[in-house]
């Protein structure tokens, strides 16, 4: 089951810039901000908290990235909304069941969550990720 909005994602080609802009805006505090790279993702990933919920910065690690691909394409910008939920894996199951595609299978993101994508074509064009604590099946990974 969907619980709340995890996060809301925006691709920036320089994460360092997008900070400074987002932490004067937000008025975030330095101890407030996490700053942590996902090599399994290619990205740079800078959290935000605001109210119940976070602004996710993403900077490509390099050219390959889903990022950089994205940034070539269409610049700076929203990228996705997240949704927090307990599992994953049975929201993977239970959003096959109503014709939804997924791209990819369950993996580790950032913050330790597993996470997995959801295909925009059948989500109104909007990149959806679901994210969770991990699960003992991918706690292994």
């Amino acid at each position: 089951m969907i619980k709340s909005i995890d996060h809301i994602a925006i691709a920036v080609t320089n994460l360092d810039d997008a900070l400074k802009t987002f932490t004067s805006l937000l008025g975030s505090r330095e101890d407030e901000v996490r700053v942590e790279e996902v090599p399994t993702e290619g990205v740079r990933v800078a959290f935000l908290p605001v109210g119940g919920t976070k602004i996710e910065l993403l900077e490509p690690m390099n050219e390959e990235s889903p990022i950089a691909k994205y940034l070539e394409k269409n610049g700076d910008g929203i990228h996705h909304i997240a949704f927090n939920t307990d599992s994953v894996a049975e929201e993977q199951e239970r959003v096959k069941g109503t014709g939804i595609r997924t791209l990819g299978e369950v993996r580790h993101g950032a913050g330790g969550k597993d996470i997995l994508f959801l295909h925009p074509k059948d989500t109104g064009r909007v990149l959806v990720e679901l994210c969770g604590k991990k699960t003992p099946e991918t706690a292994a990974d």
